[in-house]
């Protein structure tokens, strides 16, 4: 398989047409949600969620009160799911796009990383984390989850790495405020992810 077709819409559309979505738990999960929980009150901050699929984390966070969520995904297929599952979520708020062609005119407060990164061709983690810091107002906030396991050799996602692998990544742009094994990870990924909480330099 050319790596590259993971970030072509046709190939997720595919997965998500033949059921392929061993990714999705049906729920936000623990660490993620434990977070939100200590934003405080609901404000204007801009936060994306890149690769979002069904996207329970936006879900939980408009619950919260919280109006300036934005999803990305180059499939259409999830954002319309999401749509008709919260109607009263912001349409505009949902970008049918690639997430490295996404403007920074408008930074963001925060950046949500759940089961995007692992998603992408290794070969694309540098830029990754490079269009994160792009995209983050000074100060800004890159969290999230990142498996910390070796999956083996493999043509398309997930694809795995280590905590020092991922810190060579980051380091470049972001100071890290918490970068350890998550403690609440849900029992399939105990002990194989990472929690990370990066400022942007």
């Amino acid at each position: 398989m050319n790596l590259d077709l993971t970030l072509d819409p046709a190939y997720w559309s595919g997965r998500y047409a033949a059921g392929r979505t061993e990714w999705d738990v049906g729920a936000i999960t623990p660490p993620l949600r434990e977070y939100f929980m200590q934003l405080g009150a609901p404000d204007l901050r801009r936060i994306l969620i890149p690769g979002a699929g069904n996207s329970y984390e936006a879900e939980y966070l408009h619950s919260l009160g919280f109006t300036q969520i934005f999803v990305v995904d180059v499939a259409p297929e999830p954002l319309e799911a999401f749509q008709a599952r919260i109607p009263s979520f912001p349409k505009e708020h949902l970008l049918l796009q690639n997430f490295f062609a996404l403007s920074a005119e408008h930074p963001y407060d925060l950046i949500v990383e759940q089961t995007f990164f692992c998603a992408l061709p290794p070969s694309q983690r540098v830029a990754y984390a490079e269009k994160c810091s792009q995209l983050l107002r000074e100060g800004g906030t890159l969290m999230g989850l990142l498996f910390d396991v070796d999956f083996g050799p493999r043509q398309e996602p997930p694809f795995g790495g280590s905590r020092a692998e991922y810190e060579s990544y980051f380091a470049p742009y972001f100071d890290f405020i918490h970068f350890e094994q998550a403690y609440n990870s849900i029992k399939p990924r105990q002990g194989r992810e990472l929690f990370i909480c990066l400022k942007k330099k």
